[in-house]
């Protein structure tokens, strides 16, 4: 395979040349220029990626760890983050982890050993001591609501938006509510179980075990949650669901068996996907896409600043429809 300094022979110009031709240099007469060009087209020659990444000091690639990408909610975030690569020319490496932690320390250590510029982490599994460890080898974008101080995050204020859709089913006359979240660990869903139990206690109402359900995700997790609603002994009269694919299908399944939402039943959602629009699903609208720009924007700006860590909250809003 040929090399510069085959380049330079042939073309009879200096490996310096060469370089600043691939480069781009601006420094380079049209002559000499033309006669690299020429040479490197003769020799089929290709360069190496990585060493022109080592050279310039950058790759012009981000990575971005996301627990699957089959699911609106984080579809629609990849698409903020991808609409701002684009204005910056810079690639998107997509980790995708089903939560699995060696494949978040994957792309962690492609940012140490400098094949990306930095992690944008839509979603996490691995502990924050453990993330810190990498503080230093380059920029680190959290899409979370996040106390922490170390790195740039972004989200909603999950404790307020969770609340907001509590006060609205207490106010609709509802005091037996379970919750349905994605992983019960989770950062966001933590603070969602928090606000959850202060709330219960606040209305004086007894939480049951039962009635805080996690792992759930998509719509077959939906039609799971309503299968095992049917058999309690002690039924909520309305759910508080994270996400609308959950719902929409904790609602086709109450339909399969003759149950009436709101009737028998309340669902409330959050995201604001087209499903719930489809399903009149009363949900609370996140601002997903948004999301996903000022993450990148975020990396950027730590690209710029290895300090700066700033916490962006974006709004939230309940949509009313008929599901409660």
């Amino acid at each position: 395979m040929a090399n510069i300094r085959e380049i330079a022979r042939k073309a009879g110009v200096s490996v310096t040349t060469v370089s600043r031709v691939l480069n781009n240099h601006p420094y380079v007469s049209p002559a000499k220029r033309e006669a690299v060009l020429k040479t490197i087209k003769e020799l089929d020659y290709s360069p190496n990626i990585n060493a022109v990444h080592l050279s310039r000091g950058k790759t012009n690639m981000v990575g971005v760890v996301l627990p699957t990408i089959n699911h609106p909610y984080f579809s629609e975030l990849l698409e903020g983050l991808a609409k701002e690569a684009i204005k910056h020319n810079i690639q998107l490496v997509l980790f995708q982890t089903g939560y699995q932690q060696e494949k978040e320390f994957e792309a962690l250590e492609q940012l140490r050993g400098h094949l990306i510029d930095g992690v944008i982490f839509t979603s996490r599994a691995i502990p924050f001591n453990l993330l810190l460890k990498y503080k230093d080898d380059g920029p680190i974008v959290l899409c979370e609501d996040s106390d922490q101080d170390e790195f740039p995050s972004i989200s909603i204020k999950h404790e307020d938006a969770f609340n907001l859709g509590l006060e609205y089913l207490i106010s609709m006359g509802h005091d037996r509510i379970a919750i349905c979240l994605g992983r019960l660990e989770g950062a966001n869903s933590q603070k969602r179980q928090k606000t959850y139990h202060q709330k219960m206690e606040i209305i004086g109402h007894l939480v049951h075990d039962e009635w805080v359900i996690g792992d759930c995700l998509v719509i077959q997790d939906g039609k799971r949650v309503m299968d095992r609603y049917l058999k309690m002994e002690e039924k909520p009269t309305a759910f508080l669901v994270g996400n609308d694919q959950v719902s929409a299908g904790m609602i086709t399944e109450a339909t399969k068996y003759g149950l009436a939402v709101p009737g028998d039943v309340a669902v409330l959602s959050f995201d604001n996907h087209p499903i719930s629009e489809i399903m009149a699903i009363t949900t609370i609208d996140i601002p997903t896409n948004q999301l996903g720009s000022y993450a990148f924007r975020a990396f950027i700006k730590r690209s710029e600043n290895s300090k700066y860590a700033e916490k962006i909250t974006l709004p939230f809003k309940l949509i009313k429809r008929k599901s409660v």
